[in-house]
């Protein structure tokens, strides 16, 4: 591994290379926040894939494409004078500093469990009116509700037992049911939305991530269905015209392998 002087040195070197970027390259000049919001978006996200896909040569280049997000940010705020990337680096550090005063100050914890509730008194202590402002509010839905379930639960609004938990998915489903039953389409989302929220709350007490669930069904699901796709195309077959028997001859296959 690299030294702590070759770390800042590589880091030097970025710095560097965005400056004659914002200097000299016309598409590098013309960037705005604006315009490398959405961009910055797109990273996040394929660094996701490549940390659930476990591909660490991925991971380090996905880290860098965000690394130079944020050092695109800090030069455009530099240029107005709003603050630079020393003030982003010093943010963060007296931030970090100010949250774990277990670490920096005389505090006591036992436990992650009280770490976190800290961390949550400590930001309404800050100034902030709800644990919930933290939260982005264009997170995707089932991120969104993993991230209000932890963040409630730092301040000590939780169930006591995973099977609590559980209980309330089987009313909720059970509420569910009757919505369906009754045909109501606006009741039966709002019924369906609860159930949701329940079982991504039972995650939490189980340490399941919902989001990193739910995308390896995803990916397990896409690889099976392509393998059925390339076996009905060996056979000159359009999928469309198979039968599901037919397709579940490979869907089985495909789950073998």
């Amino acid at each position: 591994m690299n030294s702590r002087e070759n770390q800042l040195k590589a880091f030097d070197r970025l710095l560097t290379i965005m400056d004659e970027l914002r200097e000299q390259c016309p598409w590098d000049k013309k960037q705005t926040m604006e315009s490398l919001r959405h961009l910055t978006i797109e990273e996040t996200y394929e660094l996701g894939d490549a940390i659930l896909d476990q591909d660490l040569e991925e991971v380090k280049k996905e880290l860098g494409d965000v690394l130079l997000h944020i050092v695109f940010y800090s030069k455009i705020g530099s240029e107005t004078k709003d603050f630079d990337i020393a003030d982003v680096c010093n943010t963060i550090c007296d931030k970090l500093i100010h949250r774990h005063p277990h670490i920096y100050s005389d505090v006591v914890v036992e436990n992650e469990e009280d770490v976190k509730r800290n961390w949550e008194e400590l930001k309404l202590k800050e100034g902030k009116s709800s644990v919930l402002e933290g939260v982005p509010k264009s997170l995707p839905a089932l991120v969104k509700a993993n991230r209000i379930q932890d963040k409630v639960a730092g301040v000590g609004f939780d169930w006591e037992e995973p099977n609590q938990v559980w209980e309330k998915v089987e009313e909720e489903l059970s509420e569910f049911k009757q919505e369906v039953k009754n045909g109501n389409m606006d009741s039966m989302e709002d019924e369906f939305g609860d159930v949701l929220f329940s079982l991504v709350n039972y995650a939490r007490f189980l340490k399941i991530n919902p989001e990193n669930a739910l995308e390896r069904t995803n990916k397990k699901f896409s690889k099976r269905f392509q393998y059925l796709e390339t076996k009905a195309k060996s056979l000159n077959k359009d999928i469309k015209d198979m039968t599901l028997s037919e397709m579940d001859v490979f869907w089985e296959e495909a789950k073998q392998s």
